[in-house]
């Protein structure tokens, strides 16, 4: 094997790495919310740490396989989505972070109104949300375009969702003004699954940028090999 295809191949375990531990940060973030779990909460927030460290750390071997190989065609293409999907994993990383501050910082004894959590359909939210990571790595490590393209029909149900929470917020914030202050978090909360959404929209971009330019290049050896 090549050094360079044992580098892509560092490079691809170490983002399948950063997408299990995002995930994993998403999902506690949410429980922390729903559930008012300070402790998960706190969890979520110092490991935070951990995946800047990641994008650090992949950031600089994007560069270095570039300088060192100067990588062409596919291999290009490949180190460049990486770079790309790896910045937008860091940024879930953070709506993770900010969720479970938003759970962190709720006052002792005053959790979210059940009511509030049913009628703007958070938890709904949540599970798309999810899906769309399992998605986006199921089609990384499938190298398959046509799971990817899922992607874009979830985020399209979550911008609904988000547009529907907001009469729905500010409904509740006029019948309960003592409790304007969770009504305000949970519509910021709301925001930022949105904002979540387009960066998994945008992981789901690269990829295909990448597969498809990958079938495509197959397709063309296929082709001259029947030839021959």
């Amino acid at each position: 094997m090549k050094v360079i295809e044992q580098e892509l191949n560092a490079l691809k375990k170490s983002i399948s790495e950063m997408w299990a531990l995002v995930h994993q940060q998403i999902y506690n973030a949410g429980e922390a919310m729903l559930t008012g779990d300070k402790e998960l909460a706190y969890k979520v927030i110092s490991r935070e740490r951990r995946v800047n460290a990641f994008e650090l750390k992949i950031d600089s071997d994007c560069e270095d396989i570039i300088a060192l190989y100067a990588p062409v065609a596919i291999d290009l293409r490949f180190v460049l989505a990486m770079y790309k999907i790896n910045t937008n994993l860091e940024r879930l990383g953070d709506f993770a972070e900010s969720i479970a501050r938003f759970a962190s910082n709720m006052p002792e004894g005053e959790p979210i109104d059940p009511d509030l959590i049913k009628n703007t359909r958070v938890e709904d939210i949540l599970k798309e949300l999810l899906q769309m990571i399992v998605l986006t790595q199921e089609a990384f490590d499938k190298e398959d375009s046509e799971v990817a393209s899922r992607i874009f029909l979830i985020d399209n149900r979550i911008d609904e969702l988000n547009h529907a929470a907001t009469p729905i917020i500010a409904k509740y914030i006029e019948e309960n003004p003592k409790r304007a202050l969770i009504g305000l978090y949970m519509a910021g909360v709301i925001r930022k699954m949105e904002r979540f959404g387009d960066h998994c929209t945008n992981i789901a971009e690269e990829l295909i940028f990448y597969l498809d330019a990958k079938v495509m290049k197959h397709v063309g050896r296929t082709s001259v090999d029947d030839q021959e």
